[in-house]
């Protein structure tokens, strides 16, 4: 067994469907739940990673008033949609007490979208939570994917950063977040930059070594979102020699893109364990909590999520027995589990809506904690 530095690791050996832990009391109220849109726009000089929309786009859920009209949401044609994505009221009047909520950005994974984390989202906005998703430009679903999405993943914390400035401005939202209580969450990828905007430096040299040993896994692997990924980073400086903004993007690779307003990370599978600097782990001083499947081939825990809790102080790992990496994505219909089974469709005995009720439960006690 792997050291552990002042960390908790709770292995789970049951995954009924267990209801969300018990929060504080501002959490245990079970709100409506609505849903708006937005666009925001940093500013012309932002590396938009060679997308086509040069906006962050965001989906946020929030706590609603009561007598909002939830309806059922989908990704994908409503009459043959992709996936199920909960119940919310789109545009619904913001709930009026507290006067102030708690903010929480989520991070997608590779090549997903902001919407496949609705299934967190929209139980955040129940539980009392402004919820706030973006579409991470160039490695997002809603357009054409572009190889600096995929390879300049240290850039991510800054639209997270980015959503807190233009969500803290907003004239709907601004005035109802509580700045001193903000927090994120990721799966995947989103999982990465949840490690970086904590603090986490990235160093490529170590990921590229990694995969050189004979202990390379899964992470080494191009998604399949994206085949030829890891053969394009090995020679991403070849690849940036002719892009200004790609260049200067490798350049600021290994700097800090730690965000203080920041104060609490829960991270999904999180991946590139084996491409942070140690001792920038060894630093990071605000709570971590960590979610992962035992058999996550994509982003195996060994050379991920063990790394993170073995390193991040007083870290919590929590390890889901027999779960894979894409149990943490939303719960797919028909359509998704025929068009993309390798997303949509878990192992035997796994129960997907349950793995998220859990995982939800912890996310919540997690963040009613930290957040206080």
């Amino acid at each position: 067994m792997f050291a552990i530095r002042s960390c908790i690791v709770l292995l789970l050996v049951s995954l009924p469907g267990v209801p969300a832990q018990k929060a504080d009391d501002e959490n245990s109220h079970r709100y409506k739940v609505g849903i708006a849109q937005r666009s925001f726009s940093p500013g012309a000089d932002y590396n938009w990673r060679g997308a086509q929309t040069h906006a962050l786009i965001t989906t946020v859920w929030y706590p609603a008033a009561s007598a909002a009209e939830e309806q059922p949401q989908w990704l994908g044609n409503p009459q043959a949609p992709f996936a199920r994505l909960g119940k919310a009221a789109p545009d619904a009047s913001l709930a009026q007490s507290p006067a102030r909520f708690p903010l929480i950005v989520l991070s997608h994974g590779t090549g997903g979208s902001a919407l496949m984390m609705a299934w967190l989202g929209t139980e955040l906005a129940a539980h009392g939570y402004i919820a706030a998703a973006v579409n991470h430009p160039g490695n997002n679903a809603l357009e054409p994917y572009t190889t600096q999405g995929f390879l300049l993943w240290w850039e991510r914390a800054k639209d997270l950063s980015n959503v807190i400035d233009q969500m803290l401005a907003d004239k709907t939202f601004g005035s109802h977040i509580d700045s001193k209580r903000i927090g994120a969450a990721g799966f995947s990828l989103g999982g990465y930059t949840m490690i970086e905007i904590a603090g986490g430096i990235t160093q490529l040299s170590l990921y590229r070594d990694f995969c050189k040993s004979p202990q390379a896994d899964g992470i080494c692997v191009s998604p399949p979102e994206f085949p030829g990924l890891v053969e394009k980073f090995a020679k991403i400086e070849e690849l940036s020699a002719n892009d200004p903004e790609m260049q200067a993007s490798v350049r600021r690779a290994s700097d800090s893109f730690r965000d203080p307003r920041v104060r609490a990370a829960f991270a999904m599978a999180p991946a590139l364990g084996v491409g942070f600097r140690p001792d920038s782990l060894d630093k990071i001083s605000i709570p971590v909590a960590i979610v992962a499947g035992t058999a996550d081939k994509n982003v195996p825990i060994s050379s991920s999520a063990q790394v993170f809790a073995k390193h991040i102080p007083r870290a919590q790992l929590t390890l889901l027995p027999g779960v894979g990496h894409y149990t943490f994505l939303a719960s797919c219909a028909d359509q998704g589990k025929k068009s993309r089974p390798d997303l949509c469709v878990d192992d035997a005995g796994i129960d997907r809506e349950a793995i998220h009720a859990k995982t939800v439960g912890l996310a919540v006690e997690f963040f009613s904690v930290h957040l206080r």
